[in-house]
């Protein structure tokens, strides 16, 4: 029986961000009772949330999210289980479980504090030998449920950029995904003139 896991996280107003971002705003314009209908504005970062990011967020490749090829978007998944791990390193069963042309997620746990300081402060980073793995695998994303998978200067961000490799970040509900073997990855930006997209993310297995 076909399942559909969201691994995705509620907006709403005044959510977390990541430090230094604006603050998001949702909240309702109009009220039924008054207006005759209901309507409600939102103010968000791309970087708000769930989101994908694209090379023109840290390079200076002129390339808008909407851009880029649906089919990159859609893929078989794969989920590693990495929590407890400051440092997320390669490991010789990885190159047998990641397929060439999949999603990789990353299962950190720490979506589980999403939004608290930690959260943002002490995530764990990938390893640059894991990402060469990534590279020569041509996978075609990468996912996280913590907000980034480094931190300044984001050299791992760049290094799977240059490999046209777009990355996933503040996902969730990984942990329900660990026991599935089949499972197809959906993860569609808007059609947006922006460097990078808020999105929905879903698995659905196969």
């Amino acid at each position: 029986m076909e399942r559909i896991v969201d691994l995705t996280h509620l907006i709403n107003d005044c959510m977390s961000v990541y430090p230094g971002d604006e603050q998001t705003k949702l909240y309702q314009t109009q009220f039924l009772k008054i207006d005759k209908f209901n309507n409600h504005r939102l103010e968000i970062s791309m970087h708000s949330g769930t989101h994908i990011d694209s090379p023109m967020h840290l390079t200076d490749r002129e390339e808008y999210i909407y851009q880029f090829p649906l089919e990159n978007f859609i893929g078989n998944g794969c989920v590693i289980d990495v929590r407890n791990q400051s440092l997320i390193k390669l490991k010789d069963e990885y190159k047998e479980k990641i397929t060439e042309n999949s999603i990789v997620l990353l299962y950190t746990g720490f979506n589980r504090i999403f939004g608290t300081d930690k959260y943002f402060e002490q995530h764990p980073i990938i390893d640059m030998e894991l990402v060469e793995l990534f590279v020569e695998k041509k996978v075609k994303l990468v996912g996280i449920d913590s907000p980034s998978p480094d931190k300044d200067p984001f050299e791992i961000h760049k290094k799977l950029f240059d490999n046209n490799i777009l990355i996933l970040e503040n996902l969730t509900n990984l942990e329900q995904l660990i026991s599935i073997d089949n499972f197809e990855v959906i993860a569609f930006p808007l059609k947006i003139k922006a460097d990078s997209s808020i999105l929905r993310v879903v698995a659905r297995t196969l």
